[in-house]
């Protein structure tokens, strides 16, 4: 896709942030209000802060994080949508990855990562505002990064086997298997099985 002419576009904007976490939330605050182009810049720390903030001022676009405590961002990305059509919504996330396909289908126009630059960041968010979508084909569906390992037992979880014969299966003991466990749900911020094979899911860890 061609780059667009941001310079000369003098559309003003205003952007919701959608985060829990204090430090990130009051990053991307002072970033997006320090930028020429946005008129006003709403914070909300729930996705019901965030879905009485869109209802009442209608953003063009809400910068949401994947995780917003126990909430999914790409299901809040959805109720906003439905709430406040005329929001856009860009998807950002430090540690995980979510798929174009599983981003598109809860409405998202688009995700990027935290570790990208603030200026790209900044130039995404505006593009979004703007209508248009930022989704690097280069980018796979890798979900949270997870390691060879992780993968096999979060496979066989969703399958519905026991740590026992998830032990059994990979030749591992059942010690071993519960801290894979432990650390699957630790990446996935899931509290059971059913939580991190059903957010697995909705990151596109699973087919």
């Amino acid at each position: 896709m061609a780059r667009p002419d941001l310079d000369n576009d003098v559309r003003k904007l205003s952007v919701l942030v959608v985060d829990d976490h204090d430090v990130v939330h009051w990053g991307f605050r002072l970033m997006l209000t320090q930028q020429p182009w946005v008129e006003r810049c709403l914070s909300a720390r729930t996705g019901d802060e965030a879905l009485a903030l869109a209802e009442r001022y209608s953003p063009h676009v809400a910068l949401v994080d994947l995780f917003i405590g126990d909430e999914s961002g790409p299901e809040v990305c959805a109720r906003l949508r439905e709430r406040s059509p005329e929001t856009r919504v860009l998807l950002i996330s430090g540690a995980g990855r979510i798929s174009p396909q599983a981003a598109r289908t809860a409405g998202a126009s688009g995700f990027v990562s935290k570790d990208w630059p603030a200026a790209d960041i900044a130039r995404a968010v505006r593009m979004v505002g703007l209508g248009m979508t930022i989704f690097r084909p280069s980018e796979q569906p890798s979900g949270v990064p997870l390691s060879d390992r992780e993968r096999q037992v979060l496979d066989l979880i969703s399958s519905g086997a026991t740590n026992r014969e998830i032990a059994g299966s990979l030749h591992l003991s059942p010690h071993t298997i519960k801290e894979h466990t432990s650390a699957l749900y630790r990446k996935l911020r899931a509290r059971n099985r059913a939580e991190a094979v059903q957010r697995a899911q909705r990151l596109g860890l699973l087919g």
